[in-house]
């Protein structure tokens, strides 16, 4: 399994980003999703998750702001976080999961600038 996490930078509060997971070496479509984050001296959460059937969960902090989504033909899972906050600053992580099976890409960077 292959996750390649896309798309962090620097955005000022308030404004939009949106990430993508590329997933390769999986049957993407059975598979479930979910995008993790990692602030400096914390502990990764959880931050939103997408079934296999596409039932989604949020994390209380982001909901109403982040919206995850999956594109079953591109192999590829987003997170569209609008009305970002300087909380929001963390690596963010995605993962895949089946079974017993779980799988993590690497980080990508998302800075929010107050």
């Amino acid at each position: 399994v292959q996750l390649q996490a896309s798309g962090g930078g620097l955005v000022q509060a308030g404004g939009s980003l949106k990430l993508a997971c590329a997933a390769s070496g999986i049957s993407f479509s059975i598979w479930g999703m979910g995008w993790h984050r990692q602030a400096p001296g914390k502990q990764r959460e959880l931050v939103a998750t997408i079934t296999s059937a596409g039932s989604t969960n949020y994390a209380d902090s982001v909901k109403g702001r982040f919206t995850i989504s999956r594109d079953n033909a591109k192999n590829t899972m987003y997170l569209q976080m609008n009305s970002l906050k300087p909380e929001d600053t963390a690596v963010y992580y995605c993962n895949a999961w089946i079974l017993s099976h779980n799988s993590w890409g690497q980080g990508t960077l998302v800075t929010v600038s107050s």
